[in-house]
């Protein structure tokens, strides 16, 4: 009996100390941070992404750090974010670093090159190959820490409201595409549009733009792209492997607590993951409903035009490397990186997926 007594009180204790930790698990917050971003407020994977971040970081801090997230438009513009976290406006910045290429032309490196890295090589440069090194050293000079948190893979080459059968009819078309892409379109006799995502749909429907590359049918479905232009075309030669970052006043950030600071950063990267996966899953869906419900027209960009493409493309990120020494190092350290990882890669995922697809 009294064993028994003494199991039901251990019981009775646990139960009440996870009520006890359960009933207080959010603390009040030491920090109140703001989060500005370039999406529209909730937009899914993108918005929704900077939400489940600032989420993950009160779960993670037990409500020491409590983010509160503004949408596009609701404390500064779109494009306004990089400046408002830099000034101290807000804490943190959820965006594409190849926004910011009027800052440093080194940015873009970070976010996607035309014909560069896929998503598991780009953290692989990241992470272990001395890219997350190199975007600390170009932040510093705007007073931010950089970080990684999040990323949509290969996306969509775009929606055309006309086909795309040669390089001629890239010719005059007028397309929203930003970074280093739009300087590719540029070269091969497109004018090239730098648009923030609510924008998009208004200017597509309009004829201000005759096309627009956005991500992946998830997001493009979202933005109900499939209504004002009638081709889908892929692969997304200029963002083989998009980044999204959450870049940190680094005032705010080095006022934290070491325990607090290491969190935001495994916070960042567990961010970073998971978008990754829900993009996988999501885009799938999307499509076969773009294709089968919306009749969306699915294209292939031909292969010449492809080859074109790469071939403006080395030119024009050499020729932006030579800007300033902090775009030369970055770029050959993002260079000597790919030549070694498109080897493995060829023998590895493109080998696999080449087999796996015979019949």
């Amino acid at each position: 009996m009294k064993r028994r007594q003494f199991i039901q009180g251990a019981g009775a204790a646990t139960v009440a100390a996870g009520t006890l930790v359960s009933g207080k698990a959010m603390a009040a917050p030491e920090y109140k941070w703001k989060m500005v971003t370039t999406w529209p407020k909730n937009f899914p994977g993108l918005g929704t992404g900077a939400n489940h971040l600032a989420d993950m970081i009160k779960q993670m801090t037990n409500g020491r750090i409590e983010v509160k997230v503004y949408g596009a438009g609701e404390l500064v513009g779109a494009l306004e974010i990089f400046d408002a976290v830099s000034r101290g406006t807000a804490e943190m910045g959820h965006g594409a670093a190849y926004y910011w290429k009027g800052k440093s032309t080194a940015a873009q490196f970070f976010s996607a090159v035309p014909f560069g890295l896929t998503a598991q090589e780009m953290n692989g440069w990241l992470y272990h190959g001395g890219g997350m090194e190199l975007w600390q050293e170009v932040y510093d000079q705007f007073g931010l820490v950089a970080g990684a948190a999040g990323n949509t893979g290969v996306q969509m080459g775009g929606w055309f409201n006309k086909e795309i059968n040669s390089v001629e009819d890239l010719k005059g078309l007028k397309m929203r595409i930003p970074g280093l892409g739009g300087e590719v379109l540029k070269r091969a006799g497109g004018t090239p549009v730098l648009l923030p995502g609510g924008e998009i749909f208004p200017s597509l429907q309009s004829g201000a733009i005759d096309a627009t590359e956005w991500v992946g049918p998830y997001n493009d479905l979202a933005f109900g792209l499939h209504k004002a232009a009638k081709y889908y075309y892929y692969p997304g030669w200029h963002e083989p492997g998009t980044t999204l970052e959450c870049f940190i006043n680094k005032e705010a950030f080095e006022a934290l607590p070491d325990d607090l600071q290491a969190i935001v950063r495994a916070a960042l990267r567990v961010a970073n993951q998971d978008m990754l996966a829900e993009s996988m899953v999501k885009n799938n869906r999307a499509l076969e409903q773009l294709v089968s419900e919306h009749g969306v027209e699915l294209r292939n960009f031909p292969e010449d035009v492809m080859r074109k493409l790469r071939e403006i493309s080395d030119e024009v990120v050499a020729e932006e490397a030579q800007k300033d020494a902090i775009t030369k190092k970055v770029y050959d350290s993002f260079v000597a990186y790919r030549a070694q990882v498109e080897k493995w890669t060829a023998v590895a995922e493109q080998a696999y997926i080449n087999g796996r697809s015979l019949s």
